[in-house]
């Protein structure tokens, strides 16, 4: 009798835990659903006809695929140029960034550290009293950085957020492996290169992806910041060409489209959402896998 009572519970708890499962499942793909649709819907138009897309409010596979839209960006010759200056301003920017935020964020994790609460201090000051867009302008300006890369990458080089964030995880390694490495001769530094970063590479792999992506989509810097045609990223370019599809040429005149038409204005804001979001997602694969990646598994034992 006991036997099929158990028998029963186990039969019970393990649909209850198919159910339960069933549902997470489903409501992760739902999310997953609404999430994808927007940019399914938007890689679709960007293939469109401008026709089509005034008259189907929605649809994942157009009736006939057009390239004009594309065409007309690449016709342009600018696209290339912005995003080479874009991967160039991301990849050193990003590199700088990593490079600065976890030198500075190791020695303020370590104990015996003087000082290091004060200088913690300073820095979650600058995040609660931001320097405005005007005297920032106004110094780059005074100290010749106007229309260098220089005014997007040195002023936001160490993110106090991100610097935090690497800090705890720091803090979190733990401290019988860096006391074995300093009984076996290691300097300070040499602990920080074998032992910190190698068992750091979840957060920095997070935060490089956060910063990168910062990088690629900041246009208000760039805005800002630069001036010389040369030196625009594509996000300056996408906003020009797409400016130009609309009949708005560059001192706010409007253009003359003539015997030939105005480009599908529509498709062309579609086409280059998609240009500029397919390189930073080419990235995410080769990071997403340090996100779940459970590194202090097996680094200590006993």
């Amino acid at each position: 009798m006991k036997i099929f009572t158990y028998k029963r519970k186990g039969i019970k708890g393990r649909l209850s835990t198919r159910v339960v499962t069933g549902i997470i499942y489903s409501f992760c793909g739902l999310c997953a659903l609404i999430t994808l649709l927007p940019f399914l819907y938007i890689v679709a138009g960007s293939f469109a006809t401008e026709k089509e897309l005034i008259e189907r409010a929605f649809f994942l596979i157009p009736s006939q695929i057009s390239w004009n839209a594309y065409h007309y960006i690449i016709k342009t010759g600018a696209i290339i140029l912005g995003i080479k200056n874009s991967l160039y301003l991301t990849t050193v920017g990003t590199i700088m960034n990593m490079i600065l935020m976890t030198l500075f964020a190791y020695p303020l994790s370590r104990r015996g550290f003087r000082g290091k609460n004060l200088i913690l201090n300073m820095v979650i000051l600058t995040m609660l009293l931001p320097v405005g867009m005007i005297p920032m302008f106004m110094l780059i300006r005074g100290i010749g950085w106007y229309d260098s890369y220089l005014a997007l990458t040195i002023p936001g080089a160490i993110n106090a957020f991100n610097m935090i964030i690497i800090k705890k995880f720091f803090q979190g390694l733990s401290l019988e492996l860096e006391d074995a490495a300093r009984i076996d001769g290691a300097s300070d530094w040499k602990i920080f290169r074998k032992v910190a970063l190698p068992l750091s590479k979840p957060v920095l792999a997070s935060i490089t992806l956060f910063t990168a992506v910062g990088y690629w989509n900041n246009y208000f810097g760039p805005m800002i910041y630069l001036n010389s045609q040369k030196k625009y990223t594509a996000q300056l370019f996408l906003r020009q060409i797409v400016m130009t599809s609309q009949g708005i040429s560059k001192d706010g005149s409007l253009i003359d489209w003539g015997d030939f038409g105005a480009p599908p204005t529509v498709a062309i804001r579609m086409a280059a959402t998609v240009i500029t979001t397919v390189p930073i997602l080419m990235v995410y694969p080769f990071v997403q896998k340090h996100f779940a990646k459970g590194v202090m598994v097996g680094s200590v034992k006993g």
